[in-house]
This record gives C-alpha cells, structure tokens and sequence, in this order.
C-alpha cells in the first residue's frame, strides 16, 4: 500500500484592514491567537498560528492590514506585511464582500511580480449578503492568473474553512514537521498578555486612543498557591489619553483591568493578579529606540 506523503509550509494571509484575518486565523488553528476588535490596524505584528493534520502541518502567517503608512510604527507594520510575502508556499489574499470585496491587484504585482506562487482568494462574510450577489463578484477576478482557487467563506461562523483547508493540504509541497505538534505558536504568554490587554482598551476606548496605546508587560511571576502575578505598563502618546484611560476615579483602568485580568486567567489557566500603570512616553510611534523598547521590529 502506497504511504501519503507529508505535507507541510508556510501560509501568509493578507488584506486591507477589518477584512477578518485574525478571525481566520483563530479559526483555521483552533485557537484565540489574534486579537480581535472592530477598529482597523488591530494587528501590529506578523502573528504565526500552526495547524497540526494527520498528513500534513500547516503554518500561517498572519499579518496587519495592508494599508499606506504614515508613521515609523505603520511602516513597521507594512514590514511585517511584505517579509511574510518573501518565501510562503501559498498566499491567502482576504477580502471583504460586504464592504470591499473586489482584490488590490496592484499591490499584490508589486509585492508578486513574476513568482509563480499559489494565491488564494478568500472571499469573506458571505454570511452578509445575498448569495445571488456572490456569482458577479467572482466572475469579474475569478479568471486572473493571480488566483489560482477562490473561496467564499464565514471566518466566524467556519463556513468552507474545512474546504479550505483540504485544498491547502493539497497545495503544499511534501515536506518536514517544521514545529512540535503540541507548539501552537513562536510567540511567548508576554506577547499573547500585553495583546489581551491592548485588546480590552481598543473594545473599550474611541477616537484616537486606541491607535496611541502599546503594552508592555514588566514582570510576571508565579506565587506559590499557583497564581500568577503580572505587572504591564500602558504606554500613550500624550497626558490626555492617560486622563481617558484611567478615567473618572480610576474607573476607566478598573474595567480595563477586571476584563484583561478575566482574559489572560482563561489563557493561563490560573487565577491572575494583575497591575496596570499608564505611562507618557510622547511620540513612542516616531522613535525607533521606543519602538524597539516595545517589541516592534523584532519579529
């Protein structure tokens, strides 16, 4: 009896802002790895997820929304965006078909130009419209040599993600296990902490915050009746995004802390004590020795 060969490479997911690409991926592993908001450029760094098959390991790549940069942090991102595109073995290009459906072939020349590279479009959302709509939008790009199969999908509720997967498998190339099965991920719980933190103030905060905030966590530590204790630091741009993010008497950073808290206990596993301090460190998004203090540019 003839064996199945093993499978295994590296998936980049990419797209314009909000398309639900850190839905896919959470989808796609299993897992909550991506935070989720719906507030464009969630997604600051490349974040690898690892799907472990029978025959087969897939490892994707996912990464912010592509998007024209006009701070050092977004032109770090848009980095991170085109080092996942320099050697995957498929390329996942995402849209949204309930608000910008139709692909950016422009970018996706410049950043492809002359690579015979299998690139998938996902056509995302279905679940909000019509399926009668869906035909027209396909037929206008379904037949550009970019695209060598098109997906319509739901990445939250998981519709045709088992399609999807099955035709990736079979994109693949045979080749080695290239992660343990029992690693879902490269990044550390620091990382997978600050971005739960960060998560609950982009839920929780508007205007100009959200995009003034990174997390840093300081220490972390476990005591010995088992629960861990953690101190981050918030970091904003000005002392009147602090006064919002504290808030009223210090409600504002209660209940971003009680629901961070809540999140990273599910992610440990553990009861969790956690201390948040906000800190003014002006223009962090234009300094490279700041950026580097918070983890940008390490990936």
């Amino acid at each position: 009896m003839e064996s199945v060969p093993f499978r295994s490479g590296f998936v980049t997911i990419i797209g314009a802002p909000n398309v639900g690409k850190s839905t896919l991926l959470n989808t796609l592993v299993g897992t909550k790895l991506a935070i989720v908001s719906s507030k464009p450029q969630t997604t600051r760094h490349r974040i690898l997820g690892i799907k472990n098959l029978p025959q087969a390991q897939l490892v994707f790549l996912d990464t912010p929304g592509i998007h024209v940069p006009r701070t050092r942090l977004q032109r770090y991102m848009m980095q991170a965006v085109t080092e996942a595109l320099d050697s995957p073995e498929v390329v996942l290009y995402m849209t949204d078909v309930s608000g910008a459906p139709y692909p950016d072939l422009a970018f996706l020349r410049r950043h492809l130009p002359g690579r015979r590279l299998p690139v998938f479009w996902l056509l995302n959302k279905v679940d909000l419209i019509a399926p009668q709509e869906l035909l027209p939008l396909i037929a206008r790009y379904a037949e550009t040599a970019f695209f060598v199969q098109v997906f319509p999908l739901s990445a939250r509720r998981g519709d045709n993600i088992p399609e999807l997967l099955a035709s990736l498998q079979q994109t693949l190339p045979e080749g080695p296990r290239y992660f343990p099965e029992d690693m879902p991920t490269d990044r550390d719980e620091r990382f997978f902490i600050a971005e739960l933190i960060r998560e609950q103030i982009l839920h929780l905060t508007h205007a100009e915050v959200p995009y003034a905030v990174a997390v840093e966590v300081e220490q972390m530590h476990e005591r010995g009746d088992g629960s861990v204790e953690i101190d981050a630091n918030i970091c904003v741009d000005k002392a009147s995004q602090k006064g919002i993010l504290v808030g009223h008497q210090g409600r504002m950073i209660k209940t971003i802390g009680t629901r961070a808290r809540q999140a990273i206990a599910r992610m440990l596993r553990t009861p969790v004590h956690l201390r948040l301090r906000v800190r003014v460190n002006a223009r962090w998004q234009e300094r490279d020795a700041a950026l580097r203090a918070l983890g940008f540019g390490s990936d």
